[in-house]
């Protein structure tokens, strides 16, 4: 299909007639995947919780040109993520490329033994399970349709590498998603599915920037300090820009990245050179 208009006849492109789902599609690196899956012709479902946010990104791919759909939807919720899946059908006929990328801070700012059990579980729906939910459904649909087969991306994060302190659950959640990944990347290769995953270092998003703002109890010079340290760490000397992780996941789902599957691609500016 590449190259070629989709069935709508708008647009030309890596994913002319491919149908792509992104979680937690609404900001920062999963809004700028959809952005740029749209670009590239893809018709772009994009699911999270927070409608305003969401409707307003496919308002900005409509302005460009773009196929989207917005649809609410908690990955960690299964009927949810079902009828996200389902949806996505009805309204497209298929399912090519998916970006599971949906998370929360559930399960940072605390030391180990000091997590309660109620945030454990909500650490792992948020983080894991949601995960597996999307995997579950998208992985189905993929074997079911004709022709059977896709790409899909999970995003994880450095910590899921080793750890970091006072963020035990949500390290061991995306420690999780790499596993996941892993799995079931050797068990649907023989099917048309690749299954890969983002290791993401640090970006400039809404949700990092919540971590810097918690880290300096609400201070904005103080976070502008947390921030200037956590920079201080990377190579590159900056944090990175959404679009930069966003062109290494849509990547990673083309037909450039067709012998390329249970592969964590690290991307981080360099954080974790010295260990890799």
């Amino acid at each position: 299909m590449e190259g070629t208009h989709h069935d709508r006849g708008t647009r030309v492109g890596t994913f002319a007639g491919k149908v792509a789902l992104v979680t937690g599609g609404s900001s920062g690196i999963g809004r700028a995947a959809a952005l740029a899956f749209a670009r590239e012709g893809a018709q772009v479902v994009i699911a999270a919780r927070g409608a305003d946010r969401g409707h307003a990104v496919v308002r900005e791919i409509e302005a460009a040109g773009g196929t989207a759909r917005f649809v609410a939807c908690d990955v960690g919720n299964a009927a949810d993520v079902a009828g996200l899946v389902e949806g996505t059908v009805e309204a497209y006929g298929r399912l090519d490329c998916a970006l599971n990328n949906a998370a929360t801070t559930d399960g940072v700012f605390k030391l180990t033994a000091d997590f309660s059990e109620e945030e454990f579980d909500r650490a792992m729906a948020a983080n894991l399970k949601g995960v597996w939910l999307c995997l579950r459904h998208e992985i189905r649909q993929m074997l079911a349709q004709q022709p059977a087969g896709g790409a899909i991306v999970n995003t994880s994060s450095l910590n899921g590498l080793g750890g970091a302190p006072q963020g035990a659950l949500y390290s061991a959640a995306k420690a999780g998603v790499l596993a996941l990944t892993k799995s079931a990347a050797q068990e649907y290769a023989a099917h048309g599915i690749r299954v890969n995953a983002l290791v993401a270092g640090a970006f400039r998003t809404p949700m990092l920037e919540g971590v810097f703002e918690h880290a300096s109890g609400g201070d904005p010079a103080a976070a502008k300090a947390v921030e200037a340290r956590y920079i201080g760490m990377i190579p590159l000397g900056r944090l990175g820009r959404p679009d930069e992780a966003a062109s290494a996941a849509v990547w990673l789902c083309s037909d450039a990245a067709s012998y390329v599957t249970g592969h964590s691609m690290i991307v981080d500016g360099g954080v974790s050179a010295f260990v890799r």
